[in-house]
């Protein structure tokens, strides 16, 4: 379908997609056939939430305005621009993680009840083309994918895990997003919480620490990007009352790092994590940034090499420098939240980075340490991985004895013995390093 684009739907045999379009549109037939499959990848695209991520999936597949007749080449040209790496390493890696939260989201709907016959134009918003998250849509409907596709795998809920309740839908309208959700767990014996937040990293508040995820060279990208870090430098500079900057505080603090230490202009060891202050996010709770070293530029290119070990390693680091700065604040630190460190521009798989930062987390609180542990993802998509991989609920779940699969985005991540398993299944899902 991605090749092929919307001009050559007529002319494939598209013997699933047309189950699942007929599944979401009872009685399309003939002609109308095609209009349905195309139906039901714009509202599985316009369900991806915005962003990046999105506009990727509408180039992509020739959704986007004006690119209807596009070449293929040239739809991956553009999406790879959006995403911001070569052609190369979008085909390999971020392509395929666009076109598997578009199949995702084309399961879902035609999984859902039917919506009542409207009027539809392509290219608009239909109203239940809402993201869609843990909990929104209701009981769990009894369709399943794979009575539709044959082999295609059921979309049920982890066996043992308690179900998360739906959230109240408002009288005539699609439900609320859940922005932050609760997973609790069980480690070593011991009930745990972690607070998932669903929304850009920069909407954090009243968290002591956040942790950026960053290159060897600690080189901060420019603040109009998309980035964590970029996030967080534009959220921490300082600016005057019509928004012109008087100081990037987040930026100035880390080069005054390097260069006392010696480190300007050379790459320090992956895992190294360096504290700043948060400038202007301390007015929204916010005291500190702790920038990890977990990205190896790779020479000649604009891309990145990650390895889940690093992302561990800058992980339990954040965790030992919070003990050692907690008592110099007052009131002490005693929250952090991490991102998925290595899954943007790193290209790590988005299991092997919750995989990792896992790995410290569980080990930090198997020791007996009492801080509260935050997780920051953007999409909806994500939260769901995080809450599969963890196996938490807000209403029960545990994290125990559980290995992450071979390749197996769906199996859970646990164990507490320091973190061996996952570093492993970070490593399992790809080679040894991620391009």
């Amino acid at each position: 379908m991605r090749r092929a684009g919307l001009l050559r739907l007529r002319a494939l045999e598209l013997p699933s997609l047309t189950r699942l379009a007929a599944a979401r549109f009872p009685g399309s037939a003939g002609e109308a056939r095609i209009a349905a499959v195309e139906r039901l990848l714009r509202l599985a695209v316009a369900r991806l939430g915005g962003g990046v991520l999105q506009e990727a999936a509408e180039y992509s597949l020739g959704l986007a305005p004006g690119t209807r007749d596009w070449p293929p080449a040239d739809r991956r040209r553009r999406a790879a621009e959006i995403y911001g790496v070569s052609v190369e390493r979008f085909r390999k890696s971020a392509e395929l993680r666009v076109l598997g939260d578009v199949a995702e989201q084309v399961l879902r709907l035609a999984g859902e009840a039917a919506p009542p016959s409207s009027p539809w134009e392509a290219g608009s918003v239909p109203p239940d083309a809402a993201p869609a998250t843990t909990g929104e849509a209701g009981p769990a409907p009894a369709w399943d994918a794979a009575s539709v596709v044959p082999g295609l795998p059921a979309l049920s809920p982890l066996a043992g895990r308690a179900a998360v309740p739906p959230a109240p839908r408002s009288p005539g309208g699609p439900a609320p997003r859940r922005t932050h959700r609760v997973l609790r767990l069980s480690v070593a014996g011991r009930p745990v919480a972690v607070t998932l937040h669903v929304h850009p990293v920069d909407l954090l508040r009243d968290v002591d620490v956040v942790v950026s995820p960053s290159n060897v060279y600690f080189a901060l990208p420019e603040p109009y990007k998309a980035s964590v870090s970029a996030s967080l430098r534009r959220a921490g500079a300082l600016r005057g009352p019509t928004g012109e900057l008087i100081e990037d505080r987040i930026h100035d603090e880390l080069r005054g790092w390097l260069a006392r230490h010696g480190a300007a202009h050379r790459p320090v060891l992956t895992g190294t994590v360096v504290p700043t202050d948060s400038g202007a996010l301390r007015g929204q709770g916010v005291r500190r940034i702790y920038h990890a070293a977990v990205a190896v530029p790779r020479p000649g290119t604009n891309d990145y090499d990650v390895l889940p070990a690093d992302v561990t390693r800058a992980a339990a680091r954040a965790l030992a420098l919070l003990g050692e700065e907690s008592d110099r604040f007052d009131p002490p630190l005693t929250s952090v939240c991490f991102p998925l460190l290595g899954s943007g521009r790193g290209g790590l798989p988005h299991a092997a980075s919750i995989a990792a930062v896992w790995a410290a987390v569980e080990a930090e609180w198997a020791r007996g340490a009492r801080w509260e542990i935050h997780l920051v993802v953007r999409a909806p998509s994500r939260a769901q991985l995080v809450e599969r991989l963890l196996g938490g609920g807000e209403h029960g779940g545990t994290g125990r004895g559980h290995r992450h699969g071979r390749g197996d985005e769906g199996g859970r991540v646990g164990g507490a013995r320091g973190g061996d398993d996952a570093i492993r299944a970070g490593d399992a899902l790809s080679p040894r390093r991620h391009p």
